[in-house]
């Protein structure tokens, strides 16, 4: 059976800590914590779990803190957790499992990451990350900020999930800084940390000068596939915040140019028709994103609900808009289906009952 060494850098976490090690603790056999300079009980905390604990000065570099964690690791694997992270009951048992069947051979174990819900707690968006790592086999973290290590060897993907669950907001202006830092001393930035750096001045509503970096990020053509075609989703809505529809459509578009069209952009192109009463049009949109298959192993950012959930309700909504009830009720039992709780499936189910003069199912 394999051995792991959670690996976890945290500052100022005493709200959350012990959830998280409390989670993941029956799962390991080591825990390394880096601290890069709590000023509350974060330490005091840790010290209750494990007798492994560092400080390392910050230098606004999340690799190099991850990559201290790592060194300190003596375990077969590593693997990394944010304090604000929590391996829910039947994901832990499936880790026990899963250090009693590992292969020697599998270098890199990637675990789905769960980091938006909706009210019943079913995860709306999750992507694939790097979450064990065979220990002293090279593996090094890259990039200050949305720091990676780059998957190599042997991967095993596993449907073993990290659950974020976040109880208060970070500091919106802390990965921004980092950039703008490295920025004005040179720093040749990677392609993926151009994809990062641009969204981060999206989120901060500098909004054209988060459209020339995408499309420089875009026109060079060196970043991750997922980054290219999510770069396209952000530098889209950069265009819609500037009052340019016709260029965001166009960089919508943009994305069938690096794969397959993905559910999650064909339901932004059918929201663009939507959104300008072109119904007909939308629902071409809505029906190629409800035809689409997922593919969670792609590296990108799934949104499950833009596969079946959404682009059925969008269809109820735009063959009601048409006058086809009938249509739009089918459409609506679909998304109903999918979400039977749905506050939006039982009303509309409702309207229907009215429209169509029949009791309610």
């Amino acid at each position: 059976m394999i051995t792991i060494s959670l690996c976890m850098i945290v500052k100022n976490e005493e709200d959350v800590l012990a959830r998280c090690l409390e989670s993941a603790k029956p799962a390991v056999e080591e825990i390394i914590l880096v601290d890069t300079g709590s000023t509350d009980r974060t330490k005091e905390i840790a010290r209750s779990f494990t007798d492994k604990i560092y400080d390392f000065a910050w230098i606004d570099d999340f690799s190099a803190a991850r990559n201290f964690s790592f060194s300190k690791a003596s375990m077969d694997y590593c693997m990394w957790l944010d304090a604000d992270d929590v391996l829910l009951p039947a994901d832990r048992e499936a880790l026990l499992r899963l250090k009693e069947t590992l292969s020697p051979s599998v270098d890199v174990v990637m675990m789905k990451y769960h980091t938006e819900f909706d009210e019943t707690g079913k995860p709306t968006f999750s992507y694939y990350r790097e979450r064990l790592l065979r220990n002293r086999a090279g593996y090094r973290w890259v990039g200050a900020v949305h720091e990676v290590i780059p998957p190599s060897g042997s991967l095993l993907y596993s449907d073993i999930a990290v659950t974020h669950q976040k109880t208060r907001p970070s500091d919106p202006d802390r990965n921004l800084h980092i950039f703008e830092k490295q920025a004005a001393s040179g720093v040749d930035l990677d392609p993926r940390q151009q994809f990062y750096f641009a969204r981060e001045l999206l989120y901060h509503q500098r909004y054209q000068e988060a459209a020339d970096r995408l499309t420089q990020f875009l026109d060079e053509g060196r970043g991750w596939v997922e980054n290219q075609i999510e770069g396209c989703k952000q530098l889209a809505l950069c265009y819609y915040a500037l009052g340019k529809p016709d260029a965001a459509l166009q960089a919508l578009m943009r994305s069938f140019c690096y794969d397959e069209p993905r559910a999650e952009l064909c339901c932004d192109i059918g929201k663009h028709f939507f959104d300008r009463q072109s119904y007909r049009q939308a629902i071409f949109w809505y029906t190629v994103a409800a035809g689409r298959s997922r593919n969670d192993a792609s590296g990108g950012f799934v949104q499950p609900d833009c596969y079946d959930y959404i682009p059925y309700l969008q269809l109820c909504v735009c063959y009601d808009r048409l006058g086809e009830s009938e249509t739009a009720s089918r459409f609506n039992e679909k998304a109903a289906a999918c979400k039977p709780d749905s506050p939006a499936c039982l009303a509309n189910r409702r309207y229907f009952s009215q429209v169509l003069h029949r009791p309610l199912p």
